[in-house]
This record gives structure tokens, sequence and C-alpha cells, in this order.
């Protein structure tokens, strides 16, 4: 199973606004039933992602100005950042496909 990295306001910035590779971050909360539901979507896709993206985590709770500044409203939300900007933004849980289809 592939490493997925807990970021917050501390590490954001190196771990994706910095990243060379795209990006994909789950903006989630540990009371947040949906997002434990959606967690093995999330791991399968960094399982299939090595090398080419990478997946993170960031508690809402523990980096809450980061969920404000990027106005996340609702959890699950994933965003895609290339480049040090979102690309792509999905709310809600989906299908394996369709996050998949956020990093074309």
């Amino acid at each position: 199973m592939a490493d997925i990295k807990n970021v917050n306001s501390t590490n954001f910035e190196e771990e994706v606004l910095k990243s060379e590779l795209p990006v994909m971050v789950d903006f989630w909360a540990n009371w947040c039933a949906p997002c434990r539901a959606f967690m093995p979507v999330i791991e399968k896709v960094a399982a299939d992602s090595e090398g080419k993206f990478k997946v993170v985590k960031l508690d809402i709770d523990e980096a809450h100005e980061l969920a404000v500044q990027y106005k996340v409203k609702t959890i699950p939300t994933l965003m895609v950042f290339k480049d040090g900007k979102v690309s792509s933004t999905h709310i809600g849980r989906t299908s394996l496909e369709n996050v998949m289809k956020m990093f074309e």
C-alpha cells in the first residue's frame, strides 16, 4: 500500500505547492463518516499512482486556515494541485474512475 502523507499548515507549501509531481489533497476530518467510507478509494488511488503523482490528506480541524483559504465547505473534498495551483476539484464521494480522471 502506498504511503499517504498527512499535510498541515507547516508542511503544505513544501509537500503540495512546491511538489514537482501533481498532488491530490483529500480534505477530510476524523469525525466525518463519508470521509472514512471514502478512504479505500483514496488508498487505491495512492497505490496506483506511485511515481506519477502524490496523494496527501489534510485534516480540516488541524489546518482550518487552509480549508478556509481553499474555500472547502463540504468534506470530503478532493483537489489536484499542479505547479502549485488547483487544477481540478471534486466534492463528495465518487468512484475510483472519476478520481483518476481528475489528473487528466
